[in-house]
């Protein structure tokens, strides 16, 4: 993904995020996310919305699951991930779209409050718990603090 650009959006959900599975299992969410610029009208007094953009989004594997379980339609979120364009043709007319595949997304906490729960996880290639995890377990304590071998 070198040269991509990388982007944090904050913007509201347009609707609650969409989560499918590949044939393989693997799990996707889709999103949108608006945003508009709002600025202040000194003559009527008022703030004033500006136009909308409006940005489609698209996250893998456990964090798409752990989106899909914690927020919804009108939620303020961060987004962060790489930007992409794509082109695609309508009624032979050639329209492009900016995407965003994203590495992280929460809630913006500005006008929110949110409660932190630990996901469970299960690895992504076998589908087994985290106890059978070898990456998930805690190295018997040492002397050092370190496990006497690693774990690769």
């Amino acid at each position: 993904m070198a040269g991509l650009p990388e982007v944090t959006v904050a913007g509201t959900l347009t609707a609650d995020p969409e989560l499918r599975f590949t044939q393989s299992g693997i799990p996707v969410a889709n999103f949108t996310v608006a945003a508009n610029d709002r600025k202040f009208d000194q003559q009527s007094g008022q703030w004033v919305d500006g136009d909308a953009t409006f940005l489609r989004c698209t996250l893998w594997r456990q964090p798409a699951e752990n989106l899909a379980e914690s927020l919804r339609k009108g939620n303020r979120v961060l987004v962060t991930g790489t930007l992409r364009q794509r082109s695609y043709e309508v009624d032979g007319q050639k329209r492009t779209a900016m995407e965003l595949d994203v590495t992280e997304v929460g809630p913006s906490l500005r006008w929110a409050t949110a409660k932190v729960v630990k996901a469970t996880r299960t690895t992504a290639t076998t589908g087994a718990s985290p106890a059978a995890d070898a990456w998930n377990t805690t190295p018997a304590a040492t002397g050092s603090g370190f496990a006497e071998e690693p774990p690769f």
